[in-house]
């Protein structure tokens, strides 16, 4: 199959990893891989294990150039002339749907998170077939929409097992980033994801201020780059973190390509996603590194994490919780959280889930 992915553009985050785990493993399996977004530092990713990108604003949500963007898009496709479209986001939904009317090229869409109900948002159930990332995500969608459930795959997020082993680790790389940081002998909790209000860092801050007089050797490590809209909001949590005290113990990392060894130097990871954190990503990938997890759920969510078998569960919003949770773990430290990682969580799965539904698509399409 030739299989094109668009997304707005590889920097990071669960959607751009996902889109590029998927291009590798694509390409394994002898199928062509095409990827178009507005470009970024994972381009060069892609390229290297052997699929194609074009870069193409499918990104920016200026209404006044969306057409001639669509038609420059309608005129790739028609280039490309592709098995298979496969949409992860709406600003690229909406100008995939548009240039894809007259091509008639069969329309995957995968909806990744809880957005809000409305005309703008319900672009992603447009697809011939619809990939949810959770059961929470698929009733949403039905609720919301009136999808027809038949319409929809649930398909979670995979991760990397071959990838995410302690036996793959760069440990030169995990000897220097304790270095820079002084970790030496330190109580790491880590927090995964780009710097934005969804994933609650206020919350993780004062946990961390709330936990420091327990465990004076805690320190708390927020782990994800800055987009330039975001710097205000950046400049916020480190405000907060003198005002609680803790300056001297949070730490901006940045966006780091060592994510792994990230997970395996943490003794705890801490989702306080403000949606599913539960089944996020940085989860998934936490506990394939042998580390606990305390993360946020969301009601009907099937947890992943377990109070006391590989983690914990926490209120949103609610630092006093996570305060409580770290202190009980720091001294009743879940083993072998790896083996709770069911397999519908693992790569293969996704991709082979992913490939089934690309093939029901064309048979219906035939």
């Amino acid at each position: 199959m030739k299989i094109v992915q668009i997304l707005p553009e590889l920097n990071e985050g669960g959607v751009e990893r996902g889109t590029m785990e998927l291009n590798r493993e694509l390409v394994k399996r002898g199928h062509e891989s095409i990827v178009i977004s507005h470009g970024g530092k994972l381009v060069s990713t892609i390229e290297a294990d052997g699929g194609v990108h074009y870069t193409l604003d499918v990104c920016s949500k200026n209404i006044f150039t969306a057409l001639p963007r669509a038609y420059k898009l309608r005129k790739l496709l028609k280039e490309i002339a592709p098995d298979i479209v496969h949409v992860r986001s709406r600003v690229p939904a909406w100008l995939t749907y548009v240039a894809n009317k007259p091509l008639k090229i069969p329309f995957v869409t995968t909806v990744h998170g809880l957005n809000s109900i409305n005309a703008y948002s319900k672009i992603m159930t447009k697809g011939d077939r619809v990939i949810a990332v959770s059961e929470v995500v698929k009733a949403h969608i039905v609720k919301g929409y009136g999808v027809e459930e038949s319409k929809i795959s649930v398909i979670q997020r995979g991760v990397d097992m071959h990838k995410f082993s302690m036996e793959r680790m760069d440990q030169s790389f995990i000897v220097s980033f304790k270095r820079e940081y002084q970790l030496e002998n330190k109580f790491v909790v880590s927090s995964v994801g780009r710097v934005t209000w969804l994933k609650d860092y206020e919350t993780f801050i004062r946990a961390i201020a709330l936990t420091k007089e327990k465990i004076p050797n805690i320190v708390g490590l927020i782990v994800g780059g800055v987009r330039e809209d975001k710097q205000n909001y950046y400049e916020s949590l480190k405000q907060l973190a003198k005002e609680e005290g803790v300056e001297e113990n949070i730490y901006f990392t940045g966006s780091q390509t060592h994510i792994a060894e990230v997970y395996s130097l943490s003794d705890i990871l801490v989702n306080a996603s403000l949606k599913m954190g539960n089944v996020a990503r940085t989860v998934t990938e936490s506990l394939a590194m042998n580390t606990p997890v305390i993360a946020t759920t969301f009601e009907g969510l099937n947890n992943l994490i377990v109070d006391g078998v590989n983690g914990a569960v926490i209120e949103t919003q609610n630092p006093q919780d996570l305060a409580k949770k770290l202190s009980f773990l720091a001294q009743n430290m879940p083993r072998d959280v790896r083996q709770t990682l069911p397999k519908v969580f693992t790569l293969e799965y996704l991709v082979s889930e992913t490939l089934n539904v690309y093939e029901r698509v064309l048979e219906e399409e035939r």
